[in-house]
């Protein structure tokens, strides 16, 4: 009978640690994700409602790299003025060329399912989460696209990227060194902001 009753508080120990420490395992690892994504470049002490303006920032292009034809880089946007904002989501790019001109785009939305492609970063691969910024945090995004020419469609030669955070917001202009060709249409494949 003792025997029975040692066994049976084991198996209840087992248990009650087993579950215990699964509660804790997927906690930290939550929290952990967030708290990097933070404190790598953003503020949270700020619970502004505002949606943030290109014209408060300055942005630079980090150029990628790239195999097989498709080419990976970020965008990195730096507030240096106005107040707290928030931002949530993907970016609202504009393609130009030399003259100004709006080259054809074709936005895809990242991670989405059918989309075969990772980003090298591994905060580009997440859903969008809601970012508090102030003057002086930085947030980026990743790109990605293909510049090999399939049949007749061109490849857009852009060398100014319009980023917006919002549907009629300001943008900011970007520069990359080299310009972006991005073939099928203008397909550019973009992360939420992280």
């Amino acid at each position: 009978m003792r025997r029975g009753l040692i066994s049976i508080a084991l198996f209840v120990a087992f248990v009650a640690i087993y579950t215990l420490s699964r509660h804790s395992t997927s906690t930290p690892s939550t929290t952990s994700t967030t708290s990097s994504t933070t404190t790598s470049s953003l503020v949270t002490t700020t619970t502004s409602k505002t949606t943030c303006q290109g014209s408060d920032f300055s942005g630079a292009f980090n150029q990628g790299q790239g195999a097989a034809g498709t080419i990976y880089a970020s965008v990195t946007l730096t507030m240096k003025s106005g107040a707290p904002c928030t931002i949530d989501g993907w970016p609202k790019l504009t393609l130009q060329d030399k003259t100004g001109a709006v080259l054809p785009l074709n936005e895809v939305l990242l991670p989405s399912s059918g989309q075969g492609i990772s980003f090298p970063a591994t905060q580009a691969n997440q859903a969008p989460t809601l970012l508090h910024l102030q003057q002086g945090s930085t947030t980026t995004f990743s790109l990605g696209y293909n510049d090999v020419q399939v049949g007749n469609t061109a490849c857009v030669n852009a060398v100014t990227i319009s980023v917006q955070f919002q549907t009629n917001g300001s943008a900011i202009a970007v520069t990359p060194n080299y310009p972006i060709q991005p073939c099928d249409n203008g397909r550019v494949w973009v992360s939420p902001f992280y």
